[in-house]
């Protein structure tokens, strides 16, 4: 198939806005808990009436700050009730909300800050705060004005949100609502910044058509997350991806109560507190959960116990795969030691999600199969999905009745997937976003006859399911004129409980080789069990550890011909991090820095005659 589409459910008036959605809400219960906010510990309600008064208090301050229609309000902080709070703000005041990463640098924030033209920007401490003031100070960009500064968190001393709403005391109500009412869906909700793999971030403009339509059509296309009534979720993703603040457009158009959790210390005791019904989630939080769940069976002597379940899950979960396709379906046997370890195990994974969730939706980046299988097989739905910032994130994903792993699901509501002769995944449809910010030719080189050119390879198979098989730019072409797409590879290697990050290479080599980093739990772990001193920066030369992961490298070449097979690994010394550079705010490869920073590793792979 070529090309598959998923008619459009919802339409809405072309002169409403996001905004809107918020406004329906309050009229269709006043009261209902929007958000829980953690205060002091303990999670407390706040009803969409109160969430309303609070946004329109922030937007008659930015009003009377100058801010008008379609201008620019970034706001740089980390996931936090406040940012839900700020976003519509901006959209009642007419503006448009620019997203910086907390772990932006400088020269990011200064790139940002100049190409988008943002005169107000909200932080989220003091500590963010003398940073932007360094930048605004210093740079050679920022030469159009002053920029109004604005703090979150109150330490007394820093311009705080409070003080913004005073200074807007004087803004009318009649005077909000001429502000809020410019938007139409056509008008720029967002400039979302591509977080940069590979060169200087583009701005990306995602429309209030964009949002809210892929929020009301998602609504009844998975009416089993987000249309059972008394639905809950909670947000750990960084809020400046526009995957996130897709997904928290949907939770308030569908009346689901959202949470926030800003902290990965604290993200375990959140879930358990807060009891989601259903997670966002991206691949490597489904790593560390099994692999975290192992190392304590394990620990208790259930390893092997364990190790059982877990092949049960995952058999379990490609017989129901095979049922959806019309053949078999789990076994009376497979039936049965499902059920057992659904009481001795699984029931127990599924109380570190909290207890309630039954679904998860993964996105940001490809997840493995086996994951995929041990969470559907151990009772956790994982809906695979595939967007990216141009398509407002999700363009398409798998639902509860129509799962197929191993796939990123059929095309939402209102969107048309097609493949191109050259394997390019093309989309169309309500997510596309506007264009590139004040890039015109970088918008006209990313489309094709209205189809975006997403530089993703894949298929789609009979029923309209998406197979994402690899990166066009980062197709590899090795000196024999083998073509290799590193991703299954990746996926593949990471399957490993010991590999944290792969990294596939090879382009003009006579060979493919791989980067791994390993996972420091895992690995201390293997360590004990083996009884070897080996440390980390050392894990390269032990050849006990190299035979370990061979067999990961043969398991991930046996999905390969021969020309695609990796011959030659590197254990990197270090994990990659959002810190050192490697990897972005989703937690993807930045493959260019990777091979930059470990350079002379590569050149020890690839040895000159």
């Amino acid at each position: 198939m070529k090309e598959a589409s998923t008619p459009l459910i919802v339409e809405l008036p072309a002169e409403s806005n996001i905004t809107d959605l918020l406004l329906e809400r309050v009229r269709a219960d006043p009261q209902a808990a929007l958000y829980e906010r953690k205060i002091a510990g303990q999670w407390e309600p706040v009803s969409a009436q109160n969430f309303l008064e609070q946004a329109s208090s922030l937007a008659k301050g930015l009003i009377a700050s100058g801010i008008s229609s379609g201008d620019a309000v970034a706001v740089m902080s980390g996931t936090r009730y406040e940012w839900s709070v700020l976003d519509f703000a901006i959209w009642l005041a007419g503006a448009v909300t620019v997203p910086i990463y907390e772990t932006s640098s400088r020269s990011q924030i200064e790139w940002i800050l100049a190409d988008s033209g943002a005169r107000l920007v909200v932080v989220e401490d003091a500590g963010k705060l003398e940073q932007l003031r360094g930048v605004i100070s210093t740079s050679a960009l920022l030469g159009q004005g002053p920029i109004s500064l604005w703090c979150i968190e109150d330490d007394g001393d820093s311009p705080h949100l409070s003080a913004l709403a005073a200074v807007g005391s004087g803004v009318s109500e009649a005077e909000l609502e001429a502000a809020r009412s410019t938007a139409t869906l056509a008008s720029v909700a967002s400039v979302v910044y591509t977080s940069g793999t590979t060169g200087r971030p583009k701005g990306c403009e995602i429309t209030h058509g964009n949002f809210a339509l892929v929020a009301k059509n998602a609504i009844p296309f998975l009416p089993e997350l987000l249309a059972t009534g008394n639905t809950r979720a909670l947000m750990f993703l960084p809020l400046a991806h526009v995957l996130a603040r897709a997904v928290q457009v949907i939770c308030l158009a569908s009346g689901t109560t959202l949470g926030h959790s800003g902290s990965v210390k604290e993200l375990l005791a959140d879930l358990g507190d807060f009891r989601p019904t259903f997670l966002l989630v991206v691949p490597r939080i489904y790593e560390k959960v099994q692999e975290a769940a192992q190392l304590k069976a394990e620990e208790s002597g259930r390893g092997r116990i364990f190790a059982w379940a877990s092949s049960t899950a995952v058999r379990y979960s490609q017989a129901l795969d095979a049922r959806s396709r019309g053949l078999a379906g789990p076994s009376p046997l497979l039936r049965t030691r499902h059920w057992v370890f659904d009481k001795l195990v699984y029931a127990k994974l599924r109380q570190t999600f909290g207890g309630q969730a039954r679904y998860t939706v993964s996105g940001a980046s490809a997840l493995g199969e086996q994951q995929a299988h041990f969470f559907r097989g151990a009772g956790i739905a994982v809906l695979e999905g595939y967007g990216l910032t141009e398509s407002t994130a999700p363009c398409t994903v798998n639902t509860p009745e129509h799962t197929r792993v191993g796939t990123v699901g059929i095309p939402l509501p209102g969107t048309t997937i097609r493949i191109a002769d050259d394997g390019e995944v093309l989309v169309k449809g309500i997510g596309v976003f506007k264009g590139y910010h004040a890039n015109q030719a970088a918008t006209s080189e990313a489309f094709v006859e209205d189809f975006f050119r997403t530089g993703d390879l894949g298929s789609l198979d009979s029923d309209g399911f998406l197979t994402i098989t690899g990166r066009k730019k980062e197709l590899i072409v090795t000196a024999g004129g083998k073509n290799v797409s590193p991703g299954p590879l990746e996926a593949a290697l990471r399957n490993s409980p010991l590999i944290s990050q792969a990294v596939v290479l090879g382009e003009g080599k006579a060979f493919v080789s791989a980067l791994l980093t390993l996972d420091v739990a895992a690995f201390e772990r293997w360590r004990v069990q083996h009884g070897l001193s080996v440390e980390l920066r050392q894990a390269d030369s032990s050849a006990p550890l190299r035979a370990e992961l061979q067999l990961a490298v043969d398991a991930a070449n046996s999905t390969v011909s021969r020309a695609e097979s990796i011959r030659a690994f590197a254990v990197l010394p270090e994990d990659f991090s959002v810190e050192s550079g490697q990897l972005t705010p989703s937690l993807k490869v930045k493959r260019a820095t990777v091979l930059s920073d470990y350079q002379s590793v590569v050149d020890r792979l690839y040895p000159k005659p």
